[in-house]
């Protein structure tokens, strides 16, 4: 039996995103989002319940601000005392862990998606997922993009603005775009 556009996906294989049970759990990951972006902060809390079951995993000591955006939610773990600041966005077509009491600033993006380079194959929606692992006691700074295939060292420093194409050794500081050691 041929694997599911869903299974190719978490496998880390090309697979095709217009797929209709591709697009029935990013109509899920919308809701919950939309549900923890409207909340009146006093009825979400730290989070919004229905973003929290979206989830593979999140400490129950998470805070995310809203605005948050993310495409399906169920690719993404988050450790002990982590810290989302508004605006932060992760397209999580790929796994995406982020370790304890890890910070990031506003406006901080996460892909995972790689397009095809092929223009036939992008056009029909041709992509694979690369996973991301953010270590522990990390600090991301507003604006930061990581992308996808990259890990971050525990105890790294990414500088805001900066664009991150590879690894951050364990407590580096990378600015820049391409993010470069400091």
């Amino acid at each position: 039996m041929a694997a599911s556009e869903r299974e190719k996906m978490a496998a880390g294989e090309w697979y095709c995103c217009l797929d209709d049970e591709l697009d029935l759990l990013r109509r899920q990951a919308r809701m919950a989002v939309h549900a923890h972006n409207t909340l009146p902060p006093d009825e979400r809390g730290a989070m919004a319940p229905a973003l929290k079951a979206l989830f593979a995993e999140a400490a129950a000591n998470v805070f995310i601000e809203a605005p948050f955006h993310c495409s399906y939610g169920i690719n993404i773990t988050l450790g002990e005392r982590v810290y989302f600041n508004a605006g932060c966005t992760i397209l999580d077509s790929g796994r995406v862990t982020i370790g304890d009491r890890s910070m990031f600033g506003p406006g901080v993006q996460i892909y995972c998606a790689e397009h095809h380079k092929e223009p036939a194959l992008r056009s029909t929606g041709i992509e694979i997922a690369r996973p991301v692992t953010i270590g522990n006691d990390v600090w991301i700074g507003g604006s930061a993009i990581i992308l996808g295939g990259v890990t971050v060292g525990d105890g790294a420093i990414v500088g805001a603005g900066a664009v991150v194409t590879r690894d951050v050794p364990v407590g580096a500081t990378v600015v820049g775009n391409p993010a470069r050691i400091r």
